[in-house]
């Protein structure tokens, strides 16, 4: 894991990155403008059990495209999940607790992931650990009215005027970030790659 000292802010924005692009870019950008955080972890994860990894690029090349793209040196591009041998997100969470106590964490996610949330294990237990930041994407700006995360923690919904309290907030605690939004999309990436 990154190096941190004693009271920091830290923002963790993990996927497969297969591959990564400036969307990402953008989403750690704001995600360190709007939330004042003084680190985000960029963590490249070994694999989504929530996606076919049959066309899953080597993880060294994904963290090789990653730094390319993380030029802030407040982003820390890692892929400590393997070394943990976890590939559920609660797990790598649970364990990120366990070793940085004094650290004030914000899970971070795209909105395009808001709508599938629900299907994360502990998905629930996430959003009562951790402050949740969703951070606008196209075509998904409006999932977080409909999402079943959204849905259940309605009441611990923080303004987005007040995102930058967030990482001092109690979990449940869960903010929309509107902004800039890229068009890009790994998928797409991917597809047209291999046309």
């Amino acid at each position: 894991m990154p190096h941190v000292e004693s009271g920091m802010t830290v923002g963790l924005l993990g996927g497969s990155y297969n591959p990564p692009h400036d969307g990402h870019g953008l989403v750690a950008d704001i995600a360190l403008r709007r939330l004042g955080l003084d680190q985000l972890w960029w963590m490249v994860t070994p694999g989504n059990p929530l996606k076919n990894r049959n066309h899953l690029a080597p993880l060294a090349e994904r963290i090789r495209l990653s730094e390319m793209i993380a030029r802030d040196p407040r982003i820390k591009v890692t892929a400590f999940e393997q070394s943990l041998g976890q590939s559920y997100t609660a797990r790598t969470l649970e364990k990120i607790r366990e070793r940085n106590r004094d650290i004030r964490f914000v899970w971070i996610m795209g909105a395009d992931n808001l709508k599938n949330f629900h299907l994360w294990q502990d998905w629930q237990k996430i959003a009562r650990t951790y402050p949740i930041a969703v951070i606008d994407r196209p075509g998904d700006t409006l999932s977080y009215l409909s999402s079943k995360m959204a849905k259940t923690f309605d009441y611990a919904r923080v303004d987005e005027a007040h995102a930058a309290s967030l990482a001092w907030r109690k979990a449940p605690a869960w903010t929309f970030i509107h902004g800039p939004r890229s068009p890009l999309s790994s998928t797409a990436l991917r597809r047209n790659h291999e046309q």
